[in-house]
């Protein structure tokens, strides 16, 4: 039996500046990839005491979760009421063992795109690496066949066609956070943009 998480927030209507829409629209960088399941994996690594690599038939095989949750961009729509399922990111990161120095990750996709996350943000029960919508196969075009899903976040560090976690020891931002989007993303609190620290891009991610 799927385990059910509901993680809506009914605490305002919406979060400030936003607009509801019960469209998806489609937003990302570059084109969307073509994915051979045969030859995708999904990799673990960093400040974890067991790395680890999933070919697409293990992660099929992990528990699955059903999430229920209100997404919202950081280009001002908001979509609620909406259902994934996959694999709960917790089972990731369990069977990874994060260090006890570990602080945040760098989550990596398709093309090289990367986002940013503290631990705390990444390691929530809602959390999915989510490979349904609405009861059918992810769309492509919305991060099929496997997205991060991070539903208390703006969409965009719900990173399409994901391949990865990089445990980290300090925060580094990933792509839109080099390129002037916020390192956290909290829609509630409307951190839409800022700057990242410069001496921490130089150094570079672990």
């Amino acid at each position: 039996m799927t385990a059910r998480v509901d993680v809506r927030d009914r605490s305002a209507p919406l979060p400030p500046g936003q607009i509801e829409t019960r469209k998806w629209p489609v937003l990302h960088y570059g084109v969307v990839p073509k994915v051979d399941p045969a030859t995708w994996r999904f990799e673990v690594r960093g400040a974890v005491e067991h790395p680890f690599e999933l070919a697409w038939d293990e992660l099929l095989a992990m528990p699955q979760q059903e999430t229920l949750c209100d997404m919202h961009c950081v280009t001002r729509w908001s979509r609620l009421d909406n259902a994934f399922e996959g694999v709960p990111v917790r089972a990731i990161l369990e069977r990874a063992r994060p260090t006890t120095a570990a602080t945040h990750a760098l989550v990596h996709a398709e093309h090289g795109y990367t986002t940013n996350l503290p631990l705390a943000d990444l390691d929530r029960a809602g959390n999915l690496l989510a490979l349904r919508f609405g009861g059918e196969p992810l769309p492509p075009e919305h991060g099929g066949p496997v997205r991060l899903l991070v539903p208390h976040l703006y969409l965009w560090k719900s990173a399409k066609w994901v391949r990865g976690f990089e445990l980290l020891e300090e925060d580094y931002p990933g792509f839109w956070e080099q390129n002037g989007y916020h390192m956290r993303g909290d829609p509630w609190q409307e951190e839409r943009y800022g700057r990242p620290d410069p001496a921490r891009m130089r150094r570079g991610p672990h």
